[in-house]
């Protein structure tokens, strides 16, 4: 019996800064991320379950963990696997937001591993924009065709 893999949904929120597309990515809060940095930021996003609408959980996850609204209209950009085999769908957005504006939820984990203490940490503890080559740097690697596909969409769509 083959176990159904892990599904999340995410929002790239991006933005024409000056000459160049910048796109706005998180990095995970929490002491397992907090000296890393170059392929460790992501768009914001979270699991959903079966027959919850995807794009409504991207929604909902983007404003957890930033504190942000979203606006319309969202452009599918697709699914990349993960190396867990989690399975991430994402939509893209038009936005501006402040990152220092930036609130996110809380979660609890057990730190140190198998240690049975458990800590309150944010889910996302800082957000920035980024430069479509900068974003491959600081981007999670299974997360890079994102960009990739933002990049085509808008180059087709004229914007």
């Amino acid at each position: 019996m083959s176990k159904t893999p892990k599904q999340s949904a995410g929002l790239l929120m991006y933005r024409h800064g000056g000459d160049a597309l910048e796109v706005f990515l998180v990095h995970p809060g929490g002491p397992y991320f907090s000296k890393k940095n170059e392929g460790s930021w992501t768009l914001p996003k979270g699991e959903y379950v079966v027959g919850e609408e995807p794009l409504a959980a991207a929604q909902r996850e983007f404003r957890e963990e930033t504190g942000f609204d979203t606006n319309e209209p969202f452009m599918e950009l697709g699914t990349v696997k993960q190396k867990s085999g989690k399975l991430v769908l994402a939509w893209a957005f038009e936005g501006d937001d402040d990152p220092t504006s930036l609130v996110s939820n809380t979660c609890v984990i057990e730190w140190p591993p198998r240690s049975k203490k458990r800590v309150v940490i944010p889910e996302v503890d800082r957000g920035g924009w980024f430069s479509l080559e900068n974003g491959r740097i600081y981007i999670r690697e299974e997360q890079r065709p994102f960009l990739d596909r933002l990049r085509q969409q808008l180059a087709e769509n004229g914007k």
